[in-house]
């Protein structure tokens, strides 16, 4: 797929006031830091279209990217570790859990893990609860550009050990680094499929 146009088009704190959902949409979520907005960058090939920072809990509202005036990009707040007030993080979490039960245009999750990490707790518990919710979601390992390949096949190794306590089957995943701007192009086409299955004529 190629990236022509990337607009920004709106923030919201309510998904009342998220665009009409007519277009095909992919959020994108993670831990606070995660590497998220740097990701979305790489995507979209722009270098500030999502802020990055050091410190976690930037990305505080619903924020639709609106890309090839064909489908959206999604940004969420990060889940966990923020510098904010406690009731802000619940209002965060309620927000998210609307947004991914709500959406009817929603196609995908991609679910950013933190591939220098071994499995945390809190990704284990959502990606659990998104499979009790029977959301499509994408895992989305980042950040391996910071490690080396033998700990990163090490971390896989535990995570797969983790989900497998609990998973039949392992759910889809994607390698990436938007430093060596790898798996863009696995991302990409997940994307080009599932818009070609939203905007197919029902079958009569």
């Amino acid at each position: 797929m190629l990236i022509k146009s990337s607009i920004f088009v709106v923030s919201s704190t309510d998904i009342r006031k998220c665009p009409k959902p007519n277009r095909p949409e992919y959020a994108f979520l993670g831990r606070s830091n995660v590497g998220k907005s740097s990701l979305i960058n790489m995507l979209t090939g722009i270098r500030n279209l999502a802020r990055t920072s050091s410190v976690p809990g930037k990305t505080q509202l619903i924020n639709h990217y609106l890309i090839n005036d064909e489908w959206y990009l999604v940004d969420l707040p990060g889940l966990g570790y923020a510098r904010v007030p406690r009731g802000v993080k619940q209002a965060w979490q309620k927000m998210i859990t609307r947004y991914l039960l709500s959406r009817t245009n929603l196609m995908n999750i991609f679910f950013l893990v933190d591939a220098r990490l071994e499995p945390q707790a809190i990704d284990i518990e959502f990606i659990n609860w998104m499979g009790s919710q029977y959301l499509p979601f994408t895992l989305v390992f980042t950040k391996t550009d910071k490690i080396s390949r033998t700990l990163l096949s090490e971390h896989m190794k535990c995570f797969n050990e983790k989900l497998n306590e609990t998973w039949e089957t392992l759910p889809r995943r994607i390698v990436t680094s938007a430093v060596e701007r790898t798996g863009r192009e696995e991302i990409l086409l997940e994307i080009e499929r599932a818009n070609i299955v939203f905007y197919s004529p029902e079958e009569a």
